[in-house]
């Protein structure tokens, strides 16, 4: 499958396919992964098939982030806007704890950001975080997004909503 890609100094971020299905499927039935609603290896398989269909109806979607060095997936990062998302989000997820605190989301996080102002043009983004989810909670933080408490959330989510600062804000 052909699409952007955006490199960074550890990370590949490009549009994902099948070669990522393993370690998603294996994430979405996760604890990890509880976000996703996925219970079986079948939900798990349909959450990430959203994901991938989600750049043919869209244009654009989350990234697979891949290891620079040996190219394995090791999450997905970048925008997403199902159609019924108040708001245009900048989204991550880390597939696997041994990836955690090493800098990974945040890199993959920052270069995504970037691509959705230039590139796509937009101006603003959210990002829906579980209530519970202290490491995303603190990566947003991190990049500069703030508690937006007047914001839409999702229908039927348990989430806070951060707010990143604009693109004009950045520059």
């Amino acid at each position: 499958m052909s699409g952007p890609v955006i490199e960074t100094k550890n990370l590949i971020l490009r549009k994902p396919d099948q070669r990522d299905t393993a370690a998603a499927v294996e994430f979405y039935i996760s604890e990890r992964g509880r976000f996703a609603g996925a219970q079986t290896i079948g939900q798990a398989w349909r959450a990430h098939a959203k994901m991938v269909g989600h750049w043919t109806l869209c244009g654009f979607g989350m990234f697979t982030i891949t290891d620079r060095e040996t190219s394995a997936p090791i999450g997905m990062c970048g925008p997403y806007f199902p159609g019924d998302w108040p708001e245009r989000e900048l989204g991550w997820h880390i597939w696997s704890a041994d990836h955690e605190g090493k800098g990974v989301a945040f890199e993959a996080a920052k270069a995504a950001r970037k691509y959705v102002y230039d590139v796509l043009g937009w101006n603003t983004a959210v990002s829906y975080i579980d209530l519970e989810n202290h490491r995303s909670r603190n990566l947003a933080k991190r990049m500069g997004a703030s508690l937006d408490n007047d914001a839409m959330k999702p229908e039927g989510s348990n989430c806070v909503v951060y707010r990143h600062p604009s693109r004009e804000a950045l520059s």
